[in-house]
């Protein structure tokens, strides 16, 4: 239900995607500077000099009789003297998450490929032994171990097939938890702990390909349906010079929890586990000992609503953060109201607040133990931005805001280790990213010259007539919201509004960063055809604004967060005149089309013009992850799924409806498109429908399509809800 970042999205949402791929940018270890791929050679930068060092030229990149290689990503041995390469890669389902792997030896300069007999593009996740002496893969569903040195592979698994998956996860744990990379190498560098993911009892939902063939076939997702149990798990360490497995002996019915989250603790021959029970409202941390595969819980957190696993750790969202020589770690918790930081003993029994204070944590981004700091992002006072703060990691004293107090809008830090230097990118709806390279602690330009003040001085603000502003419904609730005016505005005259609407607690639509206030679906200008162009920001959405808020909407997707959009609306038709209420149209894709349908449904005296993009039409067909972390079970309260759903309100359309769905969407299956035309056919509804062959849920694939989306969608908006002044 959440619609990825793509050219053709609605809005930049809040939430983050981690495909656990590296990414070209690295810092080096030290923190001295940091690695990247410029002109297709691997770069090493001395900061602050920004010195350029070639690591790997385009000629040490391409094999004999071959074009150089095109790297996608790479990953350099501990002791720095060896190189892995990611290319030629293809994706699986969201990320080009398989390819094929090199290694490029800088001390003898050879370039070797790995996996030799393995299918092309076919290895996953691929990465050194700690020892820098083997590479560890998976391929079709196997965990494999290759030497460098005699390039033997061993096969450390053997019962991987189309279901049974090892070192990697299932559709449902890649799309809700982020999981993808699915082995750990030990710290001695002889054993691999991983994850067995069994979908054998999983239904397959099956998509119907009538395009790319005469006839027609089928393309099987393994699916879990809300309601339906998730695959079972196990957890095993594999010893690579045995290839022998043993597996871990993890409390609790593996059929009804999870495990998104397993690392080497630190400790020799110990793991630790997420695990958390199907309502993903109980989190239990065990310590695991991989010698009798013994379990032993030392951290339990519940909550009244779900637990949000995301935004816990600093370096990476697949591990702990180990501080005080592994005698203490950093956890995220919003047990008090607020996501703040904790600082945790290693037996969980002691705990300290690092980020004190009545505001949320929005993520963290460096540990500096050596000066006591820790940075994390947070926005106390304005709930669509973003600001770097420190807080003493002994928790003494309140944090203080890092970011300079001129620059308003969203900022992003990615700081190195030991916190020398830092990358900034700001941007907000005015300003275009900029970038510039600091060093801390004081958070002082490198290059002055080229700093953010001196280029944000320098350029002239763009999309000037968007408006950030609070407005609060009939009951009282505060939401957050922008408006863009149309061009040569008059207050005196009445312009048409569009709101574009997400909604629910996978992303954001208000936040001051640049896109927004953009609708990249519309073909030309709305402000300049005389459009207003509006969003809202409901009870649900995870802004910055304690868990309350943002769990307000547990149970209770499809009305709270569309009494909230509507009782925004209908205050702004009340403040602001020049909004003509009889041109009043709403679009959104996803969750958002599942928002933009239960409007024009349940609130049609509203909204008179709606354009819904791959929603969810019918709770009952989700992902059971995403909709049972939300909405609960339905075999225990099936009625909040039917009351949130938009066809349970189809026969009270009145106004103008277009709706779009990809045939071939794995993510929102079509059959929702179905099931909502069945609906509205019931009623007698005249409707506009638009089904795209064999698109997924991006609706980006094929020849012409985004053009003829974004044709689809201007034409439809200017016939039903006419643009200008009145």
């Amino acid at each position: 239900m959440k619609q990825i970042i793509r050219t053709l999205s609605l809005t930049i949402l809040s939430f983050q995607l981690f495909a656990q791929i590296p990414d070209t940018f690295q810092w080096l270890p030290d923190g001295s500077g940091y690695r990247d791929v410029n002109d297709d050679q691997i770069v090493e930068i001395a900061l602050p000099a920004n010195e350029e060092k070639v690591i790997v030229s385009k000629a040490q990149l391409t094999p004999s009789g071959g074009s150089a290689l095109s790297v996608r990503s790479y990953t350099v041995s501990k002791a720095g003297d060896k190189v892995l390469i990611y290319t030629n890669t293809r994706r699986v389902w969201r990320y080009d998450t398989r390819g094929d792997y090199w290694v490029f030896d800088i001390t003898s300069k050879s370039l070797k490929q790995l996996g030799k007999g393995l299918p092309e593009s076919s290895l996953m996740f691929a990465k050194f032994s700690p020892d820098g002496k083997k590479v560890a893969y998976v391929s079709n569903h196997n965990v494999y171990a290759e030497d460098l040195q005699s390039q033997e592979i061993k096969q450390l698994t053997t019962d991987g097939t189309d279901r049974v998956i090892n070192g990697t996860f299932d559709w449902v744990y890649e799309e809700e938890f982020d999981c993808r990379d699915g082995f750990r190498w030990s710290d001695d560098s002889k054993s691999i702990a991983y994850w067995q993911i069994d979908a054998r009892k999983i239904r397959n939902f099956l998509m119907i390909n009538t395009t790319d063939s005469i006839y027609s076939f089928n393309v099987p997702v393994e699916y879990p349906k809300v309601g339906e149990t998730p695959s079972p798990y196990k957890i095993g360490v594999v010893d690579v010079a045995s290839a022998q497995t043993k597996w871990m002996n993890i409390p609790g019915d593996p059929q009804n929890t999870y495990v998104p989250r397993m690392e080497w603790s630190g400790t020799a021959n110990e793991l630790v586990i997420q695990q958390l029970n199907r309502k993903q409202n109980e989190s239990t941390l065990f310590y695991i000992n991989t010698n009798d595969g013994s379990a032993k819980p030392f951290y339990t957190e519940k909550d009244q609503a779900w637990i949000d696993i995301k935004s816990r750790w600093e370096s990476d969202p697949m591990g702990w953060d180990w501080i005080n020589g592994g005698k203490e770690f950093l956890w995220v918790s919003e047990k008090d109201g607020w996501r703040h930081t904790y600082r945790v003993s290693r037996d969980g029994k002691k705990e300290t607040l690092i980020t004190t204070g009545n505001f949320d944590m929005i993520n963290p981004v460096r540990i500096d133990e050596k000066n006591n700091a820790y940075y994390f992002m947070a926005s106390p006072d304005n709930a669509t931005q973003s600001y770097l703060y420190k807080a003493s990691l002994d928790g003494k004293g309140a944090p203080v805001r890092v970011t300079p107090a001129n620059q308003a809008g969203t900022h992003n830090y990615d700081i190195s280790p030991l916190a020398k230097f830092g990358r900034h990118q700001f941007s907000n709806a005015r300003t275009s990213p900029l970038t510039e390279w600091i060093s801390f602690p004081k958070h002082v330009s490198i290059d002055p010259a080229n700093s953010i003040a001196q280029s944000a001085s320098k350029i002239n603000a763009s999309n000037t007539n968007i408006e950030f502003f609070k407005i609060k419904t009939d009951e009282g609730v505060e939401v957050d919201a922008w408006m863009v005016k149309p061009t040569n505005f008059d207050a005196s005259k009445k312009y048409p509004i569009v709101f574009m609407v997400y909604g629910e607690p996978a992303g954001s639509t208000v936040r001051d960063t640049w896109g927004t206030g953009r609708n990249r679906l519309y073909a030309g200008s709305m402000a300049d055809d005389g459009y207003i162009y509006a969003s809202i920001d409901n009870r649900g959405t995870p802004s910055p604004k304690g868990s309350a808020w943002r769990k307000a909407i547990y149970k209770n997707i499809g009305r709270i967060n569309i009494k909230d959009m509507d009782g925004a609306a209908t205050a702004m038709f009340k403040q602001f005149a020049f909004i003509d209420t009889s041109r009043v149209a709403v679009h959104g894709w996803s969750g958002g089309g599942s928002s933009t349908l239960n409007l024009l449904f349940q609130y049609p005296q509203h909204f008179k013009t709606g354009i819904a993009v791959a929603a969810v039409a019918n709770q009952l067909t989700y992902d059971n992850i995403y909709q049972e972390r939300y909405m609960g079970i339905p075999q225990e309260n099936r009625e909040d799924f039917v009351k949130g759903s938009p066809i349970t309100y189809a026969k009270n359309l009145r106004g103008n409806l277009l709706y779009i769905h990809g045939t071939g969407d794995d993510n929102v299956h079509y059959q929702n498109a179905e099931m909502l035309v069945n609906e509205l056919v019931k009623a007698n509804k005249v409707f506009q429908f638009m089904p795209y062959p064999n698109r997924t849920h991006s609706i980006s694939e094929g020849e012409g399509t985004s053009q003829h989306l974004r044709t689809l969608f201007t034409d439809y908006l200017k016939k039903n809800c006419p643009p200008g002044a009145r």
